[in-house]
């Protein structure tokens, strides 16, 4: 298949193109190499086998316009966005129109031109905002959702809470809707915490990535709240799977949302990755407490019944082994994150 990857230099994105690669599918990687590590992850995949290359902006219309015209793509994984929740409070506009416009616009490319084509969207839990309607409960290390044993389910009110929330969510809903009005095969996936190889982790977004990565580079980290907030955790393998399954099964899932994540086997605390790592380093992580953030959900753990029964899919990959791969990739890496700032 021809294969357009949008935010291909990312950390999902690099890790979807290597496999595409792997199985032998042609991929065009789309991206401005804006965010920290993607020059990095943009040499790796040059290591890796033969792409396209396109460096280009999906805020730009009439460019997303031409590459979908000139490429007749089968497949378009959109990945690109702004992914922190602290950046959409503090740079709103900027958060809105690539997440909200851009994916508008990759839409609106392949409606025009490429009709056929299988768009695969990356969403997030955040589209149910703070689950404000759940009772959460405390533990020693931990909080969780009593009520809700299987996790969060599609049917969860959405409640855009944050900048990123509104902006995330409503590529989310245009997703859904190009699939009602205009018959594009999209498939939604609301995605929990994806962690693994090429993660260039910071503390505004992909906390497992930066604690690791500032643990083991002897940098001190700050946990906003009270470090019992759990999220379910899904290796980046896992997840590509769940993108393949999604391709294969496109006639029987055209148009549906997925919650994709670790599910209820694959918790974790914050507190609880920090006595992880401790474990596996036999040192204790530095570390300094302040407030919560804004938008931040105590809990999150995403109900993955609907994925197993219509994809064919489960994680296979557990906390344990994720966890000791991302701290070996981590490891062998040290000198690509000599500082907080990491180059690009």
């Amino acid at each position: 298949m021809k294969i357009l990857i949008t935010g291909g230099c990312g950390f999902i994105g690099c890790n979807a193109a290597q496999r595409f690669m792997q199985l032998g599918h042609s991929v065009t990687v789309l991206d401005n190499l804006s965010r920290r590590g993607s020059v990095k992850n943009f040499a790796w995949l040059q290591t890796q086998g033969e792409f396209e290359f396109i460096n280009a902006d999906i805020r730009n219309a009439e460019r997303m316009n031409q590459i979908v015209s000139d490429g007749a793509f089968e497949v378009v994984l959109h990945l690109a966005a702004q992914v922190a929740v602290t950046t959409s409070v503090i740079e709103p506009r900027e958060d809105f129109e690539i997440n909200a416009l851009g994916t508008f616009n990759v839409l609106e490319a392949v409606r025009k031109h490429s009709p056929q084509a299988i768009v695969l969207n990356a969403s997030t839990n955040k589209v149910y905002g703070k689950l404000s309607d759940v009772q959460v409960e405390g533990e020693a290390t931990r909080c969780k959702l009593p009520a809700l044993p299987n996790g969060v389910g599609e049917t969860q009110p959405l409640d855009f809470h944050s900048p990123y929330g509104c902006s995330k969510g409503t590529g989310d809903q245009y997703m859904n809707d190009y699939a009602r009005i205009y018959g594009l095969r999209t498939v939604n996936f609301r995605q929990s915490c994806i962690y693994g190889y090429r993660q260039f982790g910071v503390e505004d977004q992909g906390w497992v990535a930066w604690f690791t990565i500032a643990h083991e580079s002897r940098q001190p980290v700050v946990i906003y709240g009270s470090g019992k907030q759990v999220r379910d955790i899904l290796f980046i393998d896992d997840l590509i799977d769940c993108y393949l399954a999604a391709i294969e099964r496109i006639d029987r899932v055209s148009g549906m949302t997925f919650n994709v994540g670790g599910g209820p086997d694959n918790t974790l605390s914050l507190l609880e990755l920090m006595e992880k790592l401790r474990q596996h380093s036999g040192r204790g992580v530095v570390h300094s407490f302040e407030d919560w953030r804004p938008g931040d959900q105590p809990v999150y753990v995403s109900d993955i019944r609907k994925a197993k029964q219509l994809l064919g899919w489960q994680p296979r990959v557990d906390i344990n082994e994720g966890l000791q791969r991302l701290h070996e990739w981590v490891g062998r890496n040290l000198e690509m994150f000599a500082s907080p700032a990491i180059p690009a």
